[in-house]
């Protein structure tokens, strides 16, 4: 069992994007049986070309981004997220303190306590999977069957996997 943290936008974003949802909900020609029928998906998607968003998925897209998890243990293991929002340290916690942070459960994080609790967490004698770990667990598998190794960041434990299911 772990506890999972998100980074989610700060308030003045969210209503933005709130305002911009409403901006486009207004516009949408409601009676247009093309759009209708697309789930009204016409908003170009600049991570996919060829599945355009609706104003709905337009305003979720980023909303809420995993940052990593915690479990009693282990070193606190980082999702970088295939370095789409940060790719060492320091762009890391200029993420994190751009906007706010959240547990699993909804509970809103103090970023910088969070930052302190993330790096502290099983700093001195926590677990990383690495070849000596997998060598006495080798009952130690994931799903997709390859070996499965954390890479280490700039001192983070960081997953070599963005599923953290």
């Amino acid at each position: 069992m772990g506890t999972n943290f998100y980074r989610i936008p700060k308030s003045k974003q969210v209503m933005e994007r709130h305002q911009k949802l409403h901006d486009r909900i207004t516009h949408l020609d409601w009676f247009d049986v093309g759009q209708l029928k697309s789930d009204f998906r016409t908003i170009e998607n600049p991570e996919d070309e060829w599945s355009p968003l609706n104003p709905w998925d337009e305003f979720m897209t980023d909303m809420q981004i995993h940052l990593g998890k915690r479990s009693m243990g282990w070193k606190f293991c980082w999702n970088f997220n295939n370095n789409k929002y940060y790719s060492n340290k320091e762009e890391l916690l200029k993420f994190i303190r751009s906007g706010r942070v959240v547990d699993e459960y909804g509970n809103l994080q103090d970023n910088e306590e969070f930052i302190k609790m993330s790096l502290e967490w099983g700093a001195e004698d926590g677990l990383i999977v690495d070849e000596k770990y997998m060598k006495n667990n080798e009952s130690y598998h994931f799903l997709n069957q390859e070996k499965y190794y954390d890479k280490i960041i700039d001192g983070l434990r960081v997953s070599s996997s963005t599923d953290f299911s």
